[in-house]
């Protein structure tokens, strides 16, 4: 028997995803950039629903190659409202095209959006006691330190919540069970990463 975290038992989707993309870093830009963009159309839904839709976004949004989705314009949204294959909500699909825009500010000064990401990253995660027990929050500190930032730099639809599930599928904080088989795995790759890249956390 593997044992993991409680959250993905059940579905196949879910554990798939667990087993091989929660909580790895992502060294691709316009992989990074689809994270933040399917957390931020996950917000008031569940992960399953973005999941069983991420081909389908995958496919419209130009597999969120960020330079591709900042030349989208009003007809493009009117045809991603009309997909029922994605989630249809003005405001969440026009933020997609801000937020792509603003990956390309970043890019054309010079800037890596996975090493800006990066640098968010926390040693120890944050874990606050419920009843002298280590709990899994759904927000922090830094994670409202980081939808604050990014809010400031022009980006929409990340709040503090977002940023934290956002925080918590790329690696940025290890949220595995201590006893999931993917724990040390992923461990060993964000501080592999963190080492490599020789990132300096805020």
């Amino acid at each position: 028997m593997v044992t993991r975290c409680a959250w993905p038992e059940g579905h196949d989707d879910y554990l798939d995803y667990h087993d091989n993309e929660w909580g790895r870093p992502t060294t691709d830009p316009h992989l990074l950039f689809e994270k933040i963009c399917l957390e931020g159309f996950q917000s008031g839904l569940s992960w399953l629903t973005i999941l069983r839709k991420r081909n389908e976004f995958r496919r419209v949004f130009a597999d969120f190659d960020f330079e591709q989705v900042a030349r989208f314009d009003e007809p493009d949204v009117e045809r991603l409202l009309a997909n029922p294959g994605i989630i249809r909500h003005r405001g969440k699909i026009e933020a997609t095209i801000n937020n792509a825009k603003r990956a390309c500010e970043m890019a054309d000064d010079g800037q890596s959006l996975v090493d800006w990401v990066w640098s968010w990253a926390v040693i120890e995660p944050d874990r606050p006691l419920v009843d002298g027990r280590p709990t899994i929050p759904t927000a922090t500190n830094r994670s409202k330190a980081l939808a604050t930032e990014l809010k400031s730099m022009g980006w929409r639809f990340f709040g503090p919540t977002t940023a934290y599930a956002f925080m918590q599928s790329e690696g940025l904080t290890n949220d595995h069970d201590e006893r999931c088989f993917a724990n040390g795995p992923c461990e060993q790759e964000r501080l592999a990463f963190l080492t490599g890249r020789e990132l300096r956390l805020r």
